[in-house]
């Protein structure tokens, strides 16, 4: 019921003949390489992962939902990284890129993916994605990230024995954004068209789906003091919610949040910054984002 306001018809998922005039309009909003495109819809492009937002025959804005693991609190839920969102500039300012976002979330919960990413790439756009719930969640980097390159080296070009190390050493991070064996040859092989440049943490934001689902997450690992929390989301009404996260307990502490606040308390975004009772009752974490061929 979310989505009452938006001419259904006109937003779908891509198929295989949409792929070129994906393409295209990739090509336009963003000015990337070949090379770059040609390795991004080769290993990360799929149809059916694509929203569009057609006038008539053609395709004049898009979305890319790309599925992720993501470590949280000691579990792996499913995410969706956002990437590739975009408008032909002549079709700009009509609220195409408002109604692609809304399906996604809509997308995105018929999928049971309770958590969306993605890495703005300015100011303006971090601006933009607040109006949808998205919060600021993971810092950029200062210092660099291992090499791929030489880790790649250390392994004799082996890719397996490569990711098997690279795996082990984010898998047991919380809050953090975890690659397959497919996600890791990409990376690579993208760092190779470009001579490997250093690579660092990035700047990104969350938007939360599902808040129940991610606090009864919460809730099985919280050994602090019980509370009752409700939840204002203005575009997903499922979210709004007063429970309280240990139904057995009384004497709750009571807290009012938005649905990015609650983004920012779920993943330990600068949590012990906060006053009480925030920053007693949601741990601080430093969540991580990274080597997502940006």
């Amino acid at each position: 019921n979310i989505t009452r306001d938006l001419k259904h018809e006109m937003i779908q998922l891509a198929n295989n003949s949409s792929r070129q005039q994906v393409w295209n309009m990739w090509k336009r909003c963003f000015g990337d390489p070949d090379n770059y495109m040609e390795l991004y819809f080769r290993d990360k492009y799929r149809p059916e992962n694509t929203l569009l937002y057609m006038e008539g025959t053609t395709a004049v804005a898009s979305l890319q939902m790309l599925d992720y693991k993501f470590s949280f609190h000691g579990k792996e839920i499913p995410v969706i990284y956002l990437s590739g969102v975009c408008t032909l500039p002549e079709y700009r300012k009509r609220g195409y890129t408002r109604a692609l976002l809304i399906e996604g979330f809509n997308v995105a919960k018929r999928r049971g993916v309770p958590l969306m990413l993605l890495v703005p790439q300015e100011k303006w756009l971090m601006e933009l994605y607040a109006k949808y719930g998205f919060a600021r969640a993971f810092d950029p980097g200062t210092a660099e990230l291992p090499s791929l390159k030489e880790l790649m080296s250390k392994h004799r070009w082996n890719l397996r024995e490569a990711y098997n190390e690279f795996d082990r050493y984010y898998r047991k991070q919380d809050m953090t954004v975890q690659k397959t064996f497919d996600d890791f040859k990409a990376i690579v092989d993208e760092g190779a068209l470009f001579d490997f440049p250093p690579k660092k943490n990035l700047i990104g934001m969350a938007r939360v789906i599902d808040a129940q689902y991610l606090l009864s997450l919460f809730d099985e690992g919280y050994k602090g003091k019980p509370f009752a929390i409700s939840v204002k989301d203005e575009l997903i009404e499922e979210n709004n919610i007063a429970l309280p996260a240990q139904a057995e307990a009384t004497g709750h502490v009571a807290i009012q949040v938005d649905i990015g606040d609650l983004a920012q308390l779920l993943l330990g975004y600068h949590t012990g910054e906060r006053e009480e009772p925030y920053s007693k009752i949601f741990p601080e974490k430093s969540p991580v984002m990274n080597f997502m061929l940006e």
